[in-house]
């Protein structure tokens, strides 16, 4: 049989306000023909489908478009199971419906692990997978809190939990195998941090459990799983040097900490017990670049960028030596005439000199938005009798932005 493990999909995610849709469309329209090329016979999905919880209907559309197109397809089953960005309501909706397409869907956590083994059957009724479907397992599902109780104890509890979840649904998917008499292999699925996982700055992965790491060990998975597909981490990665765990990581760069990174699928060959594993590496529909320097080498690359006809989402931090007050202006112009878009720009010089007029023990997180605008003002040699005035102002619009997200909510 052959699988394809997919995951960490955030459906709607916007990148500093910019939306990304037609790139997520991109994607799925590539993944559908991927399926199609390579003649997948299962597709999993380990979590994260949508960015939010409430995904709009661009989002949702999206989804479901897709799965009706796999559906029609050689594909014959598609695993779904929800990540912490999901709502486990939400999925679980469409579950009874989607089923009739041989889609299956594990929204939330239960009680009983023979609602997360999933004996997967071919056109001639026979079975030929097992799957241990186990979406996010969240803090509530596994533990039982007390009180008192130190941060230590708590991320024990979560481990251990998690660690008898995938017990009991190993023990119940080996016994429907055995029941079976058939040598089909078993695979699970799983959206979780395992210790040692690899993940990058601004990729927009989220603490799993408030107050505690919980990172999970490897050991927690049956020997006798053929493949374990993750999902959570956005890296490709495997799990402590092993072929058959893996994260195949977002199949898009989340965040301009990703712009570089090499994006894949994972294609997941099962012949009984074993399993070999290719990655599939996918296109880049967006490119995303992060420039840093000082200005000369910021306008250099830029000019190389334009000259490129370049389409690239840009991520600008300007760590130079002088200090550039009219930083935006200076880059609106140099990418005037292109296809280019700015998405954030970061004077890591102008921070500097506003956080060495506080004390050494205190970082910009100590300090409230006013007490920042009135520092910059000040770094920037505005004359006293104008500060109160441009306070005001600015005190203003940060209310008027702030009503404006209160009404949009």
């Amino acid at each position: 049989m052959k699988l394809l493990h997919t995951s960490d999909w955030h459906i709607g995610r916007s990148l500093y306000g910019k939306k990304r849709y037609e790139e997520f469309e991109a994607f799925l329209g590539w993944l559908a023909e991927t399926i199609r090329q390579h003649a997948i016979d299962v597709l999993l999905v380990a979590g994260d489908v949508f960015d939010s919880s409430t995904p709009s209907n661009r989002a949702q559309e999206l989804y479901y478009r897709f799965l009706c197109r796999v559906a029609a397809s050689s594909c014959r089953h598609v695993v779904v199971i929800a990540g912490n960005h999901d709502s486990p309501s939400f999925l679980d909706a469409t579950r009874d419906l989607l089923r009739a397409l041989d889609i299956h869907v594990v929204g939330s956590a239960s009680a009983d692990p023979e609602d997360e083994v999933l004996v997967l059957r071919n056109a001639q009724n026979n079975p030929e997978l097992i799957v241990c479907a186990v979406p996010y397992l969240r803090d509530r599902d596994i533990r039982e809190a007390g009180a008192g109780e130190s941060v230590e104890t708590k991320e024990q509890k979560l481990v251990e939990g998690i660690r008898a979840h995938y017990a009991a649904v190993a023990a119940l998917a080996e016994h429907k195998r055995r029941s079976l008499g058939a040598d089909i292999p078993m695979v699970a699925m799983g959206h979780l941090f395992t210790a040692g996982g690899q993940s990058v700055d601004g990729d927009g992965v989220r603490e799993l459990y408030v107050g505690a790491l919980a990172q999970v060990p490897s050991g927690i998975f049956s020997e006798h799983f053929a493949y374990v597909a993750l999902g959570h981490l956005h890296v490709p990665q495997r799990v402590n040097g092993s072929e058959i765990i893996r994260y195949s990581g977002s199949p898009l760069p989340m965040g301009f900490g990703e712009a570089r990174q090499r994006k894949s699928l994972c294609l997941v060959e099962c012949r009984s017990a074993a399993a070999s594993v290719q990655l599939i590496d996918v296109p880049l529909f967006q490119k995303l670049e992060r420039i840093q320097g000082d200005w000369e080498h910021i306008q250099s690359r830029l000019l190389a960028l334009s000259a490129g006809a370049s389409r690239a989402w840009l991520e600008i931090v300007y760590d130079g030596a002088e200090l550039v007050g009219d930083l935006r202006e200076r880059l609106e112009t140099a990418i005037a005439g292109s296809q280019m878009a700015i998405l954030r720009i970061k004077n890591k010089r102008i921070i500097d000199r506003v956080l060495e007029q506080s004390h050494e023990e205190e970082g910009l997180d100590d300090l409230d938005a006013n007490e920042v605008f009135a520092r910059c003002l000040a770094a920037h040699d505005v004359p006293a009798e104008q500060q109160p005035e441009l306070l005001r102002a600015y005190q203003e619009t940060v209310s008027s932005l702030l009503a404006d997200d209160v009404q949009a909510e």
